[in-house]
């Protein structure tokens, strides 16, 4: 796996903007983030990762349409790019391959 420098909470957000695509914006992430879970998870923390996902080539984002809800103001939605696809998939396969080297007996003495 080449390096990605995606960090836990990154990650997570990546997979909820691919989740939520084509609507992902920071609130909406944030409360998806907090009903997996189950933690607080503030919108300036998904603001921070989605302004370093950006950087990273992993996402791309541009503005919504204005609505009354907001005051007339624009949301700025967020996709994954083909870059942050592949990373998703390159730390999915290194996931998958550890898990299925765990013998079911070492799961089960962790409960």
């Amino acid at each position: 796996m080449r390096r990605s420098d995606l960090g836990e909470f990154e990650e997570v957000v990546l997979l909820a903007v691919a989740v939520l695509s084509p609507k992902a914006y920071s609130v909406v992430i944030a409360e998806v983030l907090e009903q997996e879970t189950g933690q607080l998870v503030s919108t300036g923390a998904v603001h921070a990762a989605l302004q370093r996902l950006e950087q990273k080539g992993y996402l791309s984002s541009h503005l919504g349409e204005a609505t009354p809800e907001r005051g007339g103001r624009r949301k700025r939605l967020f996709t994954v790019t083909p870059l942050g696809g592949r990373i998703l998939s390159e730390v999915q396969s290194v996931r998958s391959r550890l898990w299925e080297r765990i013998v079911p007996q070492t799961i089960l003495t962790w409960s």
